[in-house]
């Protein structure tokens, strides 16, 4: 073994705290198994949303698998420099009925190896003389991951809450204990020709291949990359007799942190002293709100996807790309490249900060969203001609376009959907410097950009030359409507009132006033022959599709409500009878997810907990990750693959809260959408609109509390769960209300 690809430690006998002062808590929902999971995706995740690692064994080795979230090639995209990167060319190409060029340019030549996200290294132990493992343990309250062998040995590792560092604690180990540190394989091995890479290889990145190198106590392997960007691993240990502690950590060029001081640091506290300060973060997060519903099945799904939502995002934190600090370990570029897809995948995977109360872990996508304004209207005019702001439905790390099906990386009205949650975390926090700074700003200049895309036509309908809705037709010319599909409607719809709604809390009478007569252009919505939501006018939803783009307007916008009276509640309910008849056949693990959201908000407890049950069952790898395919092969999806992606996770806990608590509608409902045989049911600080934090009980049936607490004050609706009426009450700040 050379010391370019591994190391072996040498015994370094200094004092140090002992491992068995960590203790942790155990949970009905943790994750608990008798073996090593063998493949990278099956693995403990841990996290801090920065760093991450996942715990696995690959052949006769421990693997400590290590990620952070900046690791990117970011090189811009040749073919994107041209003449025809504009919205006006495609268009040109779709009504010439050709559309060879357009594939040519967005999906071929814009497609190459980089930009993507890239891997980190890993850490082996070599344990094939350790025995079996008698149990492997992720503990959820703590973060923590415990794995015991056969032999005795042990090991506790966690990702530091605080700080870009991951440890690994060791008891009872051999003498043999080899550690290596594992880059990944950035360039052709030996007696390989360029030839045979896969188009998914590391090698295609064209890096020299990074050196680990050894001194004394220490690794570190340096690896650059495109241009100037470049990263740094460090691993440095103690030991003394059987035990070993181990600290690593992964720094980027991006991020100005020293690798190499960040271990040392860690060591120099100690385990014990950082696991206080992890112990910390931890505890905070968890007395953010919880649940306990008697499905123990929903209950553990939700748990470790609430701990999930924890391990990957902060408030100061990059959003949730497709696999977080959890790139693929499996020698290749990671599915979709890694990317931050806004076409679905960011915005579901931040549902759960809403009503979850989660709102400062919300704020890392909408800080890095907010930083990257000014390029979003640079793309803006770049690509559409057009002020305002518009951003890339396919992005990099730093909010560049990357290449994809145009019809929906391009499409006009993905920024619509991201500046919903700039309104969200308005609307839930009752923030009026947020709403006066940040909010209106946002969604006013995603008006602005919609209100010139659009056109008037003769009829005096305001609409889109050529409209797109995920991912309908796919990446054919039919995927591009000559009617406005309703994906596009509810999105501008939404854009143009929740402008002129902010406008109106800010006294800007004159804008508010304007963005309300513009959207009074817009048509109603697409009905199909039930009277649910078509795809658009003249194009029935009669097929089955994993993306519900369709029914935006049901959920997440909640511009069609069952509160608004009979109409809109029968054009949901049609609209959901029909999804059920198409069938799940091309259904995504996502879609169950996104329809429990559905289900509860049209006050469907029961059908809501069974596409939970079905996504928890079905479509989650053993570790709870998303999946995408039907690990069952049991007909919930003909769709059987495994590509791992969060937001499937995530929507589901949304799911779960939307069944809990609603106020969307400007009322706070406690349990508006639970099963009849839920018979007992509690949960404790879900946030509703206002900045109220309700707390409820339900025990055989029957509702026996109700707190709100009141952050902001204000006036306070709610339905009382006793007699069915509205109270309304005005609410000082810091007051609690029981009813």
């Amino acid at each position: 073994m050379t010391i370019r690809k591994a190391a072996i430690i040498a015994g370094v006998f200094i004092a140090f705290s002992c491992a068995s002062r960590i203790e942790v808590e155990p949970s009905d929902s943790d994750l608990v198994f008798g073996d090593l999971a063998t493949v990278w995706d099956e693995a403990m995740p841990l996290g801090n949303a920065t760093v991450g690692e996942l715990v696995w064994q690959k052949e006769d080795k421990l693997r400590l698998s290590l990620d952070r979230i900046d690791l990117w090639d970011m090189r811009p995209i040749e073919a994107f420099k041209g003449e025809e990167f504009s919205f006006e060319w495609v268009k040109e190409h779709v009504r010439g009925n050709d559309y060879g060029p357009v594939t040519e340019l967005f999906d071929k030549k814009g497609y190459a190896a980089a930009p993507s996200k890239i891997p980190g290294a890993a850490i082996e132990v070599n344990i094939s003389d350790w025995g079996a493992v008698k149990e492997n343990h992720l503990y959820l309250k703590d973060a923590l991951c415990e794995v015991e062998w056969e032999n005795g040995a042990t090991l506790k590792t966690f990702v530091q809450a605080d700080a870009p560092v991951g440890w690994l604690l060791f008891e009872n180990i051999p003498e043999s204990f080899h550690l290596q540190l594992v880059p990944p394989q950035y360039s052709i091995r030996e007696g390989a020709s360029e030839a045979g890479l896969g188009s998914s290889s590391l090698a295609l990145l064209g890096y020299p291949q990074g050196v680990v190198t050894m001194d004394e106590n220490k690794l570190a392997y340096h690896q650059q990359g495109w241009g100037d960007f470049f990263y740094d691993v460090v691993v440095e240990w103690k030991r003394k007799d059987d035990k070993i502690f181990v600290v690593w950590s992964i720094t980027s060029s991006l991020s100005g942190q020293n690798a190499g001081q960040e271990a040392s640091n860690a060591l120099s506290d100690g385990p014990v002293k950082a696991f206080k300060r992890h112990l910390g973060y931890w505890q905070y997060y968890w007395n953010g709100s919880s649940v306990d519903v008697p499905d123990k099945t929903i209950q553990r799904q939700y748990d470790r996807e609430m701990y999930k939502f924890g391990s990957a995002t902060r408030k100061d934190s990059y959003p949730i790309s497709l696999q977080s600090v959890w790139t693929a370990d499996d020698g290749f570029l990671p599915p979709w490249k890694g990317d931050y897809h806004n076409d679905l995948n960011t915005q579901l995977s931040y549902w759960p900060a809403y009503i979850g109360n989660h709102l400062d872990e919300g704020l890392g996508y909408l800080n890095t969203l907010w930083n990257q304004v000014g390029k979003y209207k640079d793309f803006t005019k770049r690509f559409f001609g057009k002020d305002g702001l518009a951003a890339p439905g396919y992005c990099t790390l730093e909010g560049d376009a990357m290449s994809g099906w145009v019809q929906y990386g391009f499409s006009p009205t993905t920024s619509a959907w991201l500046g919903q949650h700039f309104y969200l975390h308005w609307k839930y926090s009752a923030d009026n410097e947020f709403l006066k700074e940040r909010a209106y700003p946002f969604l006013k200049d995603v008006a602005v950009f919609l209100e010139q895309e659009t056109e008037i036509r003769p009829d005096g309908t305001r609409t889109f030359e050529y409209s797109a809705s995920p991912e309908i037709n796919d990446n054919r010319i039919d995927a591009y409507f000559p009617e406005i599909t309703n994906y596009d409607l509810a999105l501008t719809r939404f854009a143009f009132l929740a402008s002129a709604e902010m406008a109106d809390s800010l006294g800007l009478t004159e804008e508010s006033a304007h963005w309300r007569q513009v959207c009074g252009q817009l048509p109603d919505y697409a009905y199909d022959q039930d009277g649910g939501l078509a795809i658009a006018a003249g194009h029935p939803y009669d097929l089955s599709h994993r993306h519900f783009s369709h029914a935006m307007a049901i959920h997440p916008l909640g511009l069609l409500d069952i509160h608004n009276g009979p109409r809109e509640k029968a054009i949901i309910d049609n609209t959901l009878s029909r999804l059920h008849a198409n069938g799940p056949d091309w259904w995504c693990g996502y879609s169950y997810s996104w329809l429990a959201n559905m289900e509860a908000r049209a006050g469907h407890g029961e059908e809501a907990a069974e596409a939970l049950r079905v996504f928890a069952e079905c479509f989650v790898l053993r570790n709870s990750f998303h999946a995408n395919g039907d690990q069952t092969k049991s007909g919930k999806s003909l769709f059987t693959y495994r590509p791992f992606t969060l937001e499937g996770n995530f929507a589901y806990a949304s799911g779960l809260q939307e069944m809990l608590l609603q106020s969307q509608s400007g009322v706070i409902e406690v349990f508006p959408a639970v099963p009849e045989e839920w018979k007992d049911i509690r949960f404790d600080k879900l946030r509703a609109i206002g900045a109220f934090l309700v707390s409820a009980e339900k025990k055989d049936g029957v509702v026996t509390s109700v707190s709100v607490y009141s952050e902001k004050g204000g006036r306070l609706r709610v339905i009382s769960p006793a007699t069915g009426e509205l109270i309304e009450k005005d609410t000082k700040p810091g007051e609690t209300v029981r009813l």
